[in-house]
């Protein structure tokens, strides 16, 4: 392909902006795939989520005594503090990438989390089928495959829940004053504030879990389609086969069906 094409046509006919390859490798272009927004967002939670990691798992015990009086101190009222504007960085990240899901590019869309198209949701099996170690290479999707996007959609559902129940927890000892005590209407919905706290604590793991595993998923998936999956992440290109681009992960589905309109 010649390095003067800015774009590589589907066939389904949608426009991917490109790059140049190096020529060692030339049946691989560069696509542009995640924008600077997903990229910040995505920061911004990771960032966020080990700080209130660590201030979390401090509040819920408490472990490091200070000499002295504790309003010379004041450890804890301090790192609630620092938990709390941290709970606001990820609750704008968390809703600026829930909002660049609707205004992003293609590969940041809803529809890559939730399979509502036919194809989206064959592509199900064949990923699973890798991660079974049933197929010896990736289906080739560009983006996110169908079934991770189907994960991220319960990462973000996790979320959610860790913003409402933070809030919450928040709200109900916040002053009479602050316009967080609204939040405390929440405490019927989650059962009390004790099995709201259950849950926030419980959620927490979840995401430490899911950190875990998105890191070396992340990092093997980098190496097995040597297509800079991990380096995307800052930079936002990928190099992909240009095979790939052209049938965006549907190598094992019925060639008929490659025909179809609208991924």
């Amino acid at each position: 392909m010649s390095t003067s094409v800015p774009f590589v046509v589907s066939e389904s006919g949608r426009h991917y902006p490109i790059g140049p390859a190096p020529a060692e490798h030339s049946d691989l272009v560069r696509v542009y795939v995640w924008e600077w927004p997903v990229r910040l967002a995505h920061w911004g939670i990771v960032l966020s989520i080990v700080v209130l990691a660590v201030t979390g798992i401090y509040i819920g015990n408490p472990s490091i005594t200070v000499t002295g009086p504790a309003g010379d101190h004041f450890l804890t009222g301090t790192v609630k503090i620092v938990h709390f504007y941290a709970a606001i960085l990820f609750t704008l990240a968390v809703l600026s990438r829930l909002i660049w899901m609707f205004r992003g590019n293609h590969f940041a869309r809803w529809d890559k989390f939730i399979p509502v198209k036919r194809r989206r949701r064959r592509g199900l099996v064949q990923a699973l089928r890798f991660y079974l170690f049933q197929l010896r290479k990736p289906p080739g999707f560009i983006g996110h495959n169908p079934l991770a996007g189907a994960t991220y959609t319960l990462v973000f559902l996790i979320y959610l829940v860790m913003i409402l129940t933070g809030f919450t927890l928040y709200g109900a000892s916040a002053n009479v004053d602050s316009h967080m005590r609204v939040f405390g209407l929440l405490v019927p919905l989650f059962g009390g504030l004790q099995t709201a706290r259950l849950i926030h604590h419980t959620g927490m793991w979840l995401l430490i879990g899911f950190a875990i595993h998105h890191v070396y998923s992340a990092v093997l998936m980098s190496q097995i389609e040597a297509n800079g999956t991990t380096e995307s992440i800052f930079s936002g290109y990928k190099f992909v086969h240009k095979d790939d681009v052209i049938y965006s992960g549907y190598r094992y589905i019925d060639p008929k069906d490659i025909h179809e309109q609208h991924l």
